[in-house]
């Protein structure tokens, strides 16, 4: 068991936990502030989650750069996309 603890994929799962939290708390409505500064932050937690799943879970970090770019680039992409929509930029 101590051996899992000290793991890099288990150190991404806590951080992916911990970004998911913050998610909720920030977007349950606590009255934290500005409807398009949550949504802002929100998605960009979402889009960190997205790009370390990706990066871990999928292997992409050790792929071939071609694909690593185009999944990073999809990921920024659809990030700016969705704050625009938002009119958070």
């Amino acid at each position: 068991m101590a051996a899992l603890l000290r793991t890099r994929l288990f150190a991404v799962y806590v951080v992916l936990v911990a970004a998911t939290c913050v998610s909720w708390i920030l977007g349950a409505d606590h009255g934290s502030g500005s409807h398009t500064t949550v949504a802002a932050i929100v998605l960009v937690v979402a889009f960190v989650k997205v790009w370390l799943v990706g990066h871990e879970f999928m292997e992409l970090g050790g792929a071939l750069q071609p694909l690593k770019g185009i999944f990073e680039a999809y990921v920024v992409v659809v990030l700016a996309v969705l704050l625009v929509l938002y009119n958070v930029v």
